[in-house]
């Protein structure tokens, strides 16, 4: 049924390439894992004529949502989740290029779409040009990238005034949990962004993260998984220990960076 689907797609016009991501780009996905397609299109495709296709093929259908990037948001007629993304190739290339060849880091997730890109599973490419940005790259991680990212991420852990840890540290002190959450989940975002980046890996996404670092990460915080644990375990029930929680995770991060 996928496989029709796409064939049916790939045949619109507009459509210039097709490329399966997630779990279902490769070998850690079981009958249930959800589809994430990207679909690289020149020009739009009519929401009608996107919902005239999908129709044969999916039971829900929420089309045109954009509350990430660009999306119909449906359930096979099998009961699987998929997502269909519509992007630009130039304009995706320019996001990967600005991270992998000009080295610039985000606050979190600096890699996820060059991640995307390198372990997409290209279904379509009328022009080649999807696998041309792929091979264009798959380089080598660049130090200059590396020190970027660990740099700005370690400055929001900790460092710079508006550091995570001090917005937590205050929210724990005002009993506020739903900034704790909100600034806990921040934190995260850059802790795993240094953790990828020293180990000179890109960035995956956002679950699993911690089985991920421990099969594939050589460079650990010494009780990585213990002080996360603690740090979840308290962020709720016993605040006033968050604080320690929280200094633990990032000494032993310190512990591990380059040093100068």
């Amino acid at each position: 049924m996928v496989e029709l689907l796409f064939d049916e797609l790939a045949k619109l016009e507009q459509v210039e390439a097709i490329a399966l991501g997630g779990s279902r780009s490769g070998e850690n996905f079981d009958k249930k894992s959800d589809y994430d397609v990207y679909l690289y299109v020149t020009s739009p495709v009519s929401e009608d004529v996107r919902r005239n296709i999908l129709s044969k093929y999916c039971k829900y259908m929420e089309i045109g949502n954009h509350y990430w990037e660009y999306e119909d948001n449906c359930v096979l007629n099998d009961g699987i989740d998929i997502d269909i993304l519509y992007r630009d190739l130039d304009s995706f290339c320019e996001d990967v290029s600005s991270v992998v060849e000009k080295y610039e880091p985000h606050n979190g997730y600096t890699t996820c779409m060059w991640h995307n890109l390198l372990t997409c599973k290209i279904i379509a490419d009328k022009s080649g040009r999807l696998a041309k940005a792929k091979e264009r790259f798959s380089v080598p991680y660049p130090d200059k990238l590396r020190d970027n990212i660990i740099k700005r991420n370690f400055d929001l852990l900790s460092a710079a005034m508006p550091a995570y840890s001090l917005q937590i540290a205050k929210a724990a002190g005002r009993g506020d949990r739903v900034s704790i959450v909100h600034r806990t989940a921040a934190f995260l975002e850059s802790y795993f962004d240094i953790i990828f980046a020293l180990n000179r890996l890109t960035h995956p996404g956002e679950k699993r993260l911690v089985q991920l670092c421990k099969k594939n990460c050589t460079i650990l915080p010494d009780n990585f998984e213990e002080n996360l644990d603690r740090l979840f375990d308290d962020m709720l029930t016993d605040t006033e220990k968050l604080n320690q929680d929280v200094n633990a995770v990032v000494e032993t991060l310190k512990a591990i960076l380059p040093k100068g």
